[in-house]
């Protein structure tokens, strides 16, 4: 009769692990479907989805964790193309004008890294501002992070003309325009972010 008992328990156990874990994975992938939805919003969804994914289950359903999670990878993405960026002035018989194209393109790339970390904290210490003081938090967040979507651009129309081609601009260009998609998907996110929000306020207003 224990036996019975021990079994019947064990059974129990195993079928609410499972219940647990069956949750869990429908938990992360609506999560997941959250994420693919919002990314619609962007101009490189495909993108967006394979950046964000990962974090879904930090994001979980909130479109603030999705456009700080967004804006902390084109961040993080930023900072790794700057430094590979650097390395290309090293490069055996890299010739003046792309050098000087280079030193160029490290400048914007450091002014579109510092924008992108004022964004950060700027979204970071919104918390839960309302009116007012959510439109001049999130005004400036936008305007930093179109600032550093334009340095990006900026970098690479320093490798415009037939005469910059050659591996150095294929390299920078390759990095350069994936940073730029996933700033631009950032920017969208923030956006559709401070329109939801706005619309919110709207309705809750009696």
């Amino acid at each position: 009769m224990a036996r019975v008992g021990l079994s019947l328990l064990l059974i129990s156990f195993v079928l609410y692990m499972a219940g647990m874990a069956e949750s869990s994975v429908a938990r992360h992938s609506s999560h997941k479907d959250f994420i693919q939805a919002s990314c619609k919003a962007t101009l490189y969804p495909a993108l967006c989805v394979e950046c964000l994914s990962q974090y879904a289950s930090a994001i979980r359903q909130s479109d603030r964790q999705l456009a700080q999670t967004a804006l902390s990878v084109s961040l993080a993405k930023v900072r790794s193309a700057t430094a590979f960026v650097a390395k290309l002035t090293k490069v055996r018989g890299i010739k003046s004008r792309e050098y000087q194209a280079v030193k160029d393109c490290i400048e914007n790339m450091g002014d579109s890294v510092d924008r992108l970390s004022q964004s950060v904290r700027e979204l970071g210490h919104m918390g839960r501002a309302m009116g007012q003081d959510f439109t001049w938090h999130m005004s400036n967040v936008q305007t930093w992070v179109s600032a550093a979507l334009t340095d990006e651009s900026t970098c690479l129309d320093g490798f415009n003309g037939r005469a910059m081609d050659g591996n150095v601009k294929a390299a920078v260009n390759r990095r350069v325009t994936n940073v730029a998609q996933v700033t631009s998907n950032a920017l969208a996110l923030i956006n559709r972010f401070a329109s939801k929000h706005r619309a919110a306020t709207v309705v809750e207003k009696p």
